[in-house]
């Protein structure tokens, strides 16, 4: 039995905006208007994820084949007449550190496991109605995580005076089912390379590797810290640049604009902080950004280098151990020595 836990928000927001900005305006034609807007929230969530950010708002589950499991969500409309909202599955995939939303209603193997207790929502003006889902996963499904979204939407009436389309705008639910046997596959990631440079516009910029190393995708942001040498001054913490998705084994760049870009030539501590989820990674060290803009600064040393008094100490304290170990050493061999001498006489 899969136990869920009930979410409570104040509000409905969309989940998922068709478009690569999640700008639900995008798009559209000219002189076409959508009458009111949608929002929906996940209400339910697995009690092994209750604390889980990504569980709050995506379906991210991990279930044996043969399993068969519900989610209950809420669709919300902003608008002040009445909407009609079609509500269905449709494909979805990573792909170039984003998760892609596949046009219409293009279906995948996920989708044909999912079904709705509602396909039309008939909306009151600002009002909602819950919907259902079930997904039946086969006995005989192959191991692997599989990608789609649950919209809602609501078109135009007729098309816009400048061309023979309606306009449609939709929002969703991002669902990252994983199947196999056993229990949850491992979560994790790996911060690498972080290189410092300046756009052309001057900006300074940090931008690090990143490697899903773990089973399952995730989906990372966070954000940098910059704090001068002597600590005189910090400035940030600074956003990462949208969220970077990524399937297991995938590699992509989470990227950190710094708004002050007057930033004094010197070298800089940094912090970088990502997540996705409950997993927390962290990479510190030194950087120095470049002048020129649009260009690449040396890659951030990374690590902190320990103080070169302390160094030096642990040398001497490393070199004074070896000196006793090798006194202790010859003075037993003297002793062994002096002994068998005894012995033989």
């Amino acid at each position: 039995m899969l136990l869920v836990v009930l979410l409570q928000a104040a509000a409905a927001v969309p989940a998922a905006a068709d478009g690569d900005a999640g700008d639900p305006d995008q798009g559209r034609p000219p002189h076409s208007k959508v009458d009111g807007d949608l929002g929906v929230r996940l209400l339910e969530a697995p009690m092994s994820r209750a604390d889980d950010p990504r569980a709050r708002v995506y379906i991210v589950d991990h279930v044996n084949p043969g399993t068969a499991f519900t989610r209950r969500f809420e669709v919300v409309s902003t608008s002040s007449n009445k909407l009609r909202v079609q509500v269905y599955a449709a494909a979805a995939e990573l792909k170039d550190g984003k998760f892609v939303f596949a046009p219409g209603r293009t279906p995948n193997e996920l989708t044909t496991w999912i079904s709705l207790d509602h396909a039309k929502l008939d909306l009151k003006p600002h009002g909602g109605a819950t919907v259902t889902t079930r997904i039946a996963v086969p006995k005989k499904a192959s191991e692997g995580e599989r990608y789609a979204v649950i919209w809602a939407e609501v078109s135009s009436a007729k098309p816009g005076p400048n061309g023979n389309v309606a306009q449609v705008h939709r929002v969703g639910i991002r669902t990252y089912l994983d199947v196999g046997p056993g229990g949850e596959p491992p979560s994790d990631f790996r911060i690498g390379q972080v290189i410092p440079q300046r756009t052309e516009d001057g900006v300074p910029q940090v931008v690090a590797d990143v490697h899903n190393n773990g089973k399952r995708a995730l989906d990372i942001t966070g954000q940098l810290s910059l704090k001068d040498n002597n600590g005189s001054l910090s400035v940030g913490p600074y956003r990462t640049t949208g969220t970077l998705t990524l399937a297991p084994n995938q590699r992509g760049r989470v990227t950190v604009a710094v708004t002050e870009k007057d930033l004094p030539d010197r070298e800089w501590k940094f912090q970088l902080t990502l997540k996705s989820g409950k997993i927390i990674r962290t990479a510190a060290g030194t950087l120095t950004f470049p002048e020129e803009r649009g260009a690449f600064g040396l890659p951030a040393t990374l690590g902190e280098p320990l103080p070169l008094a302390l160094t030096l100490a642990g040398a001497l304290a490393v070199a004074g151990i070896l000196t006793v170990t090798v006194v202790a050493v010859r003075r037993h061999r003297g002793r062994s020595a002096r002994t068998a001498l005894h012995r033989s006489t």
